[in-house]
């Protein structure tokens, strides 16, 4: 049997170079030759676009499985401010954090001593943080974003994200802040219930 490629007299033959369609009284082996070229010549390409396309997919994946990874309920284990000249400074802090299936989140903590604070003062005693909003998550970056939707202790908030930067610890989700240059100020670390 004749190969298809061997009919050819050469690269172009019985096709208009210019318009790529077959020449007048062209052989099929060549028109068929030439279908061939092409398909040769396009499969790097669809192999580059297979492997764009699966990195996305696993971008994708990644994002869904650190999403799961997050919903919950967790408590609050620790929280230390890194000032930039002291050393650490640990927070006596109570406090909740939850994630839903929906994509929000909610977050409150107090300092454990403000009922004590509280006492004996007419005056109406307040500290912590609550704060509530929809989430987005950059597994690419370690970040978990929180769009403040309300936040009654910190209106200033409403309308701002709060950026996060997350670790996971077997139970342990840590959350940590970051200033401008990089530098991590404060963590929170939550336990999951």
């Amino acid at each position: 049997m004749k190969s298809i490629v061997t009919t050819r007299s050469g690269y172009g033959a019985g096709f208009d170079l210019a318009s790529g369609y077959p020449r007048v009284g062209a052989k099929q082996g060549d028109i068929m030759a030439r279908s061939i070229d092409f398909k040769i010549a396009i499969l790097p390409f669809m192999a580059m676009l297979s492997v764009l396309n699966m990195s996305d997919l696993r971008a994708a994946e990644s994002t869904d499985a650190v999403r799961q990874k997050f919903i919950g309920d967790w408590v609050l284990v620790s929280f230390v401010r890194f000032p930039e000249n002291a050393g650490q400074i640990a927070m006596d802090y109570i406090g909740r954090l939850r994630y839903d299936e929906a994509g929000y989140m909610m977050g409150l903590g107090m300092p454990r001593d403000l009922p004590m604070q509280a006492r004996g003062s007419t005056e109406q005693v307040t500290g912590g943080f609550a704060y509530w909003g929809k989430v987005s998550i950059e597994p690419e970056n370690g970040r978990v974003i929180h769009h403040v939707e309300g936040s009654p202790g910190a209106a200033q908030w409403v309308g701002q994200d709060n950026v996060r930067y997350y670790e996971f610890d077997g139970d342990l989700l840590k959350l940590s802040l970051k200033d401008a240059t990089g530098r991590i100020t404060a963590t929170l670390t939550w336990r999951r219930e």
